[in-house]
């Protein structure tokens, strides 16, 4: 004798075990965590100041630095 079975009904069972099994480690895993929550770690960022007017002449800086030194080898 044989059993006939679905495929379907066998890969649909196969997927919720599946899901069930990473819900459950999703879940364990939340409430382990305690990693720090960088949002709340961010209390030295408070008195940071962001680039001034002045930041795009250290680009202009890097750019002609490169130059110069491309100049040197090649030359």
């Amino acid at each position: 004798m044989s059993i006939v079975t679905n495929k379907d009904e066998d890969k649909s069972r196969l997927s919720q075990r599946i899901n069930a099994d990473l819900r459950a480690k999703m879940a364990e895993t939340s409430k382990i965590s305690d990693e720090p929550d960088l949002i709340e770690d961010s209390e030295y960022v408070k008195d940071m100041k962001k680039t001034g007017k002045f930041g795009w002449i250290w680009i202009v800086l890097i750019v002609l630095a490169l130059m110069s030194i491309i100049s040197i080898v090649l030359i």
